[in-house]
Parts: structure tokens; C-alpha cells; sequence
């Protein structure tokens, strides 16, 4: 599989400044799902606010800890989402600075009242790891605004990968997690992620005027509103290609998958059947589709 973005190759454990009062280190955590690993953003020159703090890997730890200056202190530790590649960290750095762990909620807040029934059903998450244990000390709703010196950030709730992500935003750049990122489309995994929620939190970013996009793994974004217009019209197509396929008859999310996504390593089938069952609940939510059984991971669907 070519490599989605080569100019991009960042030096783990290294602050690498990118704008004024924005650092970057990027965990030493590169996989298929996570590209060259996950970035850790310290913004502020003496206050520090710390986006996501990453995997529980102590040599992060003691990146981010001694990217601190003499004069600097960690003053608030903020949480994307509760994936495993980027909220365990949080409560180890809290520990080690005392300041607090700011994100929506737990890592069952934000889910849809659909997703909430999948799981009332005893369906299970699939494709990323989530840290089932996540519990921020403050909860930020919505439009929640929180100032440290010489920066300021609102808290953005875009559901879609996950239920309880947030972005972001200071200033004309956005730090959006997993929700837009450059490099490749986000997985949308339910019960955690939710393709409804995912388009219409796309949706409201592109209304917003942004300069520059600060995502969870790769290269910053530098046209955030094309990207943007890609990922509705990657996942438009997609959702296009899932209709034409059933058309052939009822079928799997496993049997689409097969049919669908004939370009892809083995590796990652898991994570597009993943795709392409959230594709299908939202086809079902808009009356599109059916399903013959009760709705689980092997549900056969068809055509309305």
C-alpha cells in the first residue's frame, strides 16, 4: 500500500515547534490506524494546555514532561476522545503535574440513542481499543470556553468517530482529533462511532472559518474546508457503492466488504466491514435499507 503522505516523517520524542506557541511530539505508536503515531500538542508559552495526551507509554511521558520549561507549568491536560492512542496517558500526566483532564465525558458520553440501543443488545466495539475506564475530571459541553494564559479553547462536540470526541478550536486552527485528519478518512466503528453523527459533524466544521487544522495523527492540515468537501463526498461515494452493490441482492456487511474494498491489505478489512456497517445503519436510519434479523454485526441487509 504506497505510503499516504512520505513528506511527513516526525522524530518521536521530539517538540517540534509549529507555530508560535504550539509544539508537536509525536508517541512512538505507529500503526495502520494510527499512521506515524499519535500527536501530543502543548500550546501556551507558560501555561500549557496538553491536547491529548496519548497511549500510556512512559517514554511519552517524560517527553511531554520535559518539553516544560523552567518557567512553564502543565495547567490543563484536554482529551480528543477515549481511544487508546490518545486519552490513557492523561491520568499519569495529571498525577505527575496535578492539573486536571478536560473532554466531554466518560467513554460512553455522546453516544446516538441508535448506538445506545446496539449496545443495550450486547453489541460490542470493534476496530480501535477504547479505554473503557476514562473519566475526565471536568466535563465540557458544548460550546464550553476554557483560558489559560495567552490562549483560549473552545470545546466543539463532533460525535462521529467516537461519541464523546471533541475538537478543539483556538483562534483560526482547530486541533480535530480523529474526525478530519489528512492522511486518511476516519474510521467510523459502531457502537462508538456513528456514520449519522459523523457527516453532520463534518457538516458544521465546513460552516466554520478555519485556517488550519491540527489533527490527531498526521501532517497538519493546511485546506481544511477541502478536506472537508473530500470526506463528505469519500464517504457520499462510498454510501453510493454499498446501494449499487445490493441492487446485485441482499447481502453482509462482511459480503459488501468483500465486494466493495478489493484494493485494501487483509489487515484492514476489519476496519472497512466496520465502515461499511456503520453505512448501513445510517441507510436504515434514512429508510434506505432494511435488515431481515435483528440488527447485529451479521445482519442481512436489502434494498428498500
Amino acid at each position: 500500500m504506497p505510503d499516504p503522505d512520505p513528506s511527513f516523517r516526525p522524530i518521536p520524542g521530539f517538540a517540534e515547534t509549529l507555530q508560535p506557541g504550539l509544539r508537536r511530539i509525536v508517541a512512538n505508536n505507529p500503526s495502520p490506524m494510527t499512521f506515524r503515531g499519535t500527536n501530543t500538542y502543548l500550546l501556551g508559552t507558560d501555561d500549557l494546555a496538553v491536547i491529548d495526551p496519548g497511549p500510556n507509554d512512559t517514554a511519552h511521558l517524560r517527553t511531554i514532561l520535559g518539553s516544560v520549561g523552567p518557567d512553564q507549568r502543565i495547567s490543563h491536560i484536554f482529551v480528543t476522545h477515549a481511544h487508546l492512542d490518545h486519552s490513557p496517558l492523561a491520568r499519569p500526566l495529571a498525577a505527575a503535574t496535578r492539573a486536571p483532564v478536560l473532554a466531554f465525558g466518560d467513554a460512553r458520553s455522546g453516544r446516538s440513542a441508535v448506538m445506545q440501543q446496539l449496545v443495550a443488545r450486547g453489541f460490542t466495539s470493534g476496530g480501535e481499543g477504547v479505554e473503557t475506564e476514562f473519566v475526565p475530571d471536568i466535563c465540557l459541553p458544548d460550546g464550553a470556553q476554557v483560558s489559560g494564559n495567552g490562549w483560549r479553547i473552545t470545546a466543539l462536540h463532533t460525535p462521529g468517530h467516537f461519541g464523546n470526541h471533541l475538537c478543539y478550536a483556538s483562534e483560526d486552527f482547530l486541533f480535530s482529533g480523529d474526525l478530519v485528519m489528512g492522511w486518511a478518512s476516519s474510521l467510523v466503528s459502531p457502537p462508538d462511532g456513528d456514520l449519522t453523527d459523523f457527516m453532520a459533524s463534518c457538516q458544521r466544521l465546513a460552516q466554520m472559518p478555519w485556517n488550519r487544522f491540527y489533527p490527531g495523527h498526521g501532517a497538519a492540515i493546511e485546506q481544511p474546508h477541502t478536506r472537508l468537501e473530500w470526506l463528505l463526498k469519500h464517504r457520499k461515494d462510498r454510501e453510493t457503492a454499498i446501494l449499487n452493490a445490493l441492487k446485485m441482492g441482499p447481502d453482509t456487511a462482511h459480503g459488501l466488504t468483500s465486494r466493495i474494498y478489493t484494493d485494501i491489505p487483509t489487515k484492514l478489512i476489519p476496519a472497512a466491514e466496520r465502515n461499511v456497517l456503520a453505512h448501513l445503519i445510517d441507510l436504515k436510519s434514512k429508510s434506505r435499507v432494511h435488515h431481515v434479523q435483528e440488527l447485529h454485526s451479521d445482519s442481512t441487509f436489502l434494498l428498500v
